[in-house]
């Protein structure tokens, strides 16, 4: 049974075969329709379960419309739907229910601690559609998104710029497992976690900490953000703009970077923030494509957690 809870888990050589997998899924996708399944997969006449504590838009639409292209179904639950986490039913028992009822589950939560524990219970495959710590699903687009406008990442270099989030440090992960050097630019109060970082470390990757923007993008084939404060976060909000401020991706920051260098983001955007209009609409920014790409990452990942 195969989880894909992080990309620091999963082999390199996996992770790779994902990635062609949905550039391949990409190129042979029907014109038909958006819910044609044009070929056979592992996913076929199997039930995904979508689970979100966490409400989001590109996660739902993608893993729901992945599994239909895939020759699936699915069934979506959130957090008002279930019992698990209000002390009425235990996650043993809720695992086994959900088992029972599903083939595969993508989990988008809060705590990296109950996907964890879910994982361990869960007799069928389980995918992390978002935690507060991690977020791979969004990275595999990323990166399959730079291929295809600048070739292989492999020793590319790429800038995060603004918060050491949970993007962050699956941004790290895959730094690692794809052979990119990333430039994390982020004020000294909000580094990614220490002990992803630690890893990255003992993994040999080159990964650059920089309190200076302007000079962490410098020669950057690619600037990636995020929003600065997150669905949940229970932070000073002011407090953190305020400190954010000189992190803003602006015309003046992608100068900086190479000539012809992208810009990338998770999405929502607070435009104006962490961005300015100017670039995520501007000639260098593919966020559109990189959310597009979500749902053929997901579908590449639905069918290697399914194949034995």
């Amino acid at each position: 049974m195969k989880h894909f809870l992080d990309l620091s888990l999963i082999p390199k050589s996996d992770l790779h075969h994902i990635l062609s997998e949905a550039k391949r899924r990409k190129a042979k996708q029907s014109k038909e329709g958006k819910v044609v399944v044009s070929e056979p997969s592992n996913g076929k006449y199997k039930l995904l379960l979508m689970v979100f504590e966490k409400p989001s838009t590109r996660t739902r639409l993608s893993f729901d419309l992945a599994m239909r292209q895939l020759g699936g179904e699915t069934i979506v639950m959130n957090a008002n739907d279930m019992h698990l986490g209000k002390g009425e039913e235990s996650v043993q028992d809720t695992a086994k229910v959900i088992s029972g009822f599903s083939d595969i589950v993508m989990f988008r939560t809060f705590e990296h601690q109950t996907l964890i524990d879910l994982s361990k219970l869960l007799t069928v495959p389980l995918i992390n559609g978002l935690t507060n710590s991690s977020h791979p699903c969004q990275l595999l687009s990323d990166v399959m998104t730079f291929e295809e406008q600048k070739g292989s990442i492999k020793g590319a270099k790429v800038a995060w710029v603004g918060d050491g989030n949970n993007v962050t440090n699956s941004a790290i992960e895959a730094a690692v497992q794809f052979d990119f050097e990333l430039n994390i630019c982020v004020p000294k109060n909000y580094l990614p976690s220490k002990k992803v970082l630690d890893w990255a470390e003992k993994q040999g990757g080159k990964i650059n900490l920089f309190h200076d923007a302007k000079k962490g993008v410098a020669e950057a084939d690619c600037i990636m953000s995020d929003k600065w404060v997150s669905m949940g976060d229970q932070v000073d909000i002011k407090k953190k703009k305020s400190d954010l401020k000189h992190f803003q991706v602006n015309d003046e920051l992608m100068s900086l970077a190479k000539p012809d260098s992208i810009y990338l983001h998770v999405l929502p955007a607070a435009r104006e923030e962490e961005v300015t209009s100017s670039v995520i609409d501007g000639k260098q920014s593919l966020v559109w494509q990189q959310a597009e790409n979500r749902l053929h990452g997901q579908k590449a990942i639905i069918d290697w957690c399914l194949s034995d």
